[in-house]
């Protein structure tokens, strides 16, 4: 059992806690525990039994807990609290907004027990008459509930890309290499996916017999032209079925938008032959990659030989975005920068958080001066890899960033960004936008709109309007890489570069591993057309510097 997991533990006990009304000495003191397992450099596991106690932030009652847990997988004290607690009252830790003591009230005093109950009470305002629950929090509370059940079943592109080499394996040596080939939203790298998709050049007769197994998947949907099931991990897998690949596969792939364009443009063409490249060749345009068919728009560019030259993962040249140990990552700035020489990348940007976000350990002004000293002994150990000095800056409730000018000053770059009060409205939320976005010293626009896929909506901002004052104050925009991010959204990528913003795909990363995420920024970059010429990463490190120094003297 890792550290994560035994942090986890102590978390949900000290929630079930407040969620009974216990005493909230004795629950904090669970979630401290958590907090400090969770920061610590090495994994308990690996740590002798006796030296446990000693470790700061573990006394003897956590200490018994943590060997317990190491020693039988599981903790007694937890249990018997899921046990006396609803399912569906636990289900309601998933929903933003609602923290348990909140959810104590929700069960103890109102008497719901379920979401439906709890989204049911909200349609009915009924929440308004409790202490607490006002009308604000109520429609906050109703609408987190319906994005939460509109997205189960759901899965990030990250999670299915984890899957997809089994399936694809199984479903091949089922059926043979050339008979089956994936589709739908997978192959247009969707950023969030509600099931996997194939072709299967096989009739249904043949289809079904393969998967009556010891444990058959569940047979969700059967149509005249596709098969649905659900797998044992909840995953759905639909296989269309068919004689012709090449048109089976194109009118699976494409968005219904782009489609619907495709026969409005090209009327009576056939979509037979081969594999897809001959419905192009008849409509004499080239060849349109999966992931760009989403819209009208590309159709035309493809009319007009206006297809972009895509970014790719080996365009990338360097980090930007990364947290070290100094505020809330796992590893050294040493240790950061050899793993980019490792990778082949020419510069790292190091981002530590800013003062304000004391729960991510910031960087106070002293602490700022000591790490650019340190950065200072590391660039001339390393040398030609260069790091630069950086921060990311929380974007203050007026607007304004979290240091003084003379502080800003002594970095090379500041990415700005929003961490906190993400609730205001679209009126409010671009003010605060606009002015960071015109502030000296912001390079580059971290994650736009604070965005979770598949758990919290961004800032309601007017993307167009931020893009336009980005041009107007030479600030690039942040792709934030990391999957539940992919920030900000591609849509909007062809109206950046048009305005001549610089995108700038960063993993966020706060540990080595993090790093990997630069590929699944590159993925949703490709759907917007983003080229490499665009992509501040993949700038060299003379054209990054040059960039620097011309935003600088602006």
């Amino acid at each position: 059992m890792d550290n994560y997991t035994l942090a986890e533990n102590f978390s949900l006990l000290s929630k079930l806690m407040d969620i009974h009304g216990e005493d909230a000495n004795r629950s904090r003191t669970y979630s401290i525990a958590a907090f400090n397992i969770e920061k610590l450099p090495m994994q308990l596991a690996n740590t002798p039994r006796e030296k446990l106690f000693a470790i700061k932030g573990i006394g003897q009652g956590i200490g018994k807990k943590v060997i317990e847990m190491l020693d039988t997988g599981k903790m007694e004290t937890l249990h018997e609290y899921l046990d006396n607690t609803p399912p569906g009252v636990i289900e309601m830790l998933n929903i933003k907004g609602i923290g348990p003591k909140k959810i104590h009230s929700i069960w103890k005093e109102m008497g719901i027990e379920s979401l439906g109950e709890l989204l049911y009470a909200c349609n009915e305002n009924r929440l308004t008459i409790y202490k607490g629950f006002g009308e604000k929090t109520q429609a906050n509370v109703q609408q987190a509930i319906e994005f939460y059940y509109q997205n189960q079943g759901h899965y990030l592109y990250a999670q299915l890309d984890e899957l997809f080499p089994q399936v694809d394996g199984y479903l091949k040596k089922l059926f043979g290499n050339e008979k089956v080939h994936v589709t739908g939203k997978y192959r247009r790298q969707e950023l969030t996916i509600d099931e996997l998709e194939f072709v299967v050049l096989e009739g249904i007769e043949n289809i079904k017999p393969k998967f009556l197994t010891a444990q058959p998947p569940e047979l969700v949907e059967e149509t005249t032209t596709s098969i649905l099931y659900k797998l044992r991990n909840g995953l759905k897998l639909r296989l269309y079925t068919g004689i012709e690949m090449a048109e089976t596969l194109f009118q699976t792939t494409g968005s219904a938008e782009f489609l619907h364009a495709f026969d409005q443009a090209f009327p009576g063409i056939k979509k037979k032959g081969k594999n897809e490249e001959d419905i192009f060749i008849e409509a004499s345009i080239p060849s349109i990659p999966a992931f760009l068919r989403e819209s009208t728009a590309i159709l035309q560019k493809a009319a007009t030989r206006q297809l972009p030259n895509l970014i790719q993962v080996g365009d990338i040249r360097s980090i930007i975005h990364s947290h070290s140990n100094w505020s809330d990552g796992v590893n050294t700035i040493e240790e950061m920068a050899k793993e980019c020489i490792r990778r082949g990348y020419e510069y790292m940007v190091i981002s530590d958080h800013s003062q304000s976000a004391f729960y991510a350990n910031g960087l106070k002004e002293d602490r700022i001066r000591e790490q650019h000293k340190y950065i200072d002994q590391l660039n001339t150990e390393l040398a030609p890899f260069r790091i630069f000095k950086s921060v990311e800056s929380d974007i203050l409730n007026d607007g304004s960033l979290d240091y003084p000018e003379a502080v800003l000053k002594t970095f090379d770059l500041v990415i700005a960004s929003v961490h906190s009060n993400l609730k205001m409205n679209e009126d409010k939320a671009m003010a605060r936008l606009l002015r960071a976005i015109e502030d000296p010293f912001t390079t580059i626009l971290g994650h736009m709109t604070g965005r979770l896929l598949l758990s919290r909506n961004g800032f309601p901002v007017d993307h167009r309007k931020i893009i336009d004052a980005c041009a107007a104050n030479k600030v690039a925009i942040e792709l934030n890489a990391h999957p539940r991010r992919l920030d900000m959204d591609w849509k909007y990528i062809p109206y950046a570069m048009e305005k001549g913003v610089h995108i700038s795909i960063d993993p966020d990363a706060h540990a080595l591993e993090g790093y990997d995420d630069v590929k699944y920024g590159v993925l949703a970059a490709q759907k917007g057309g983003l080229t490499k010429e665009m992509n501040l990463s993949s700038m060299h490190l003379s054209e990054f510097e040059k960039y620097l120094h011309e935003h600088r003297r602006y």
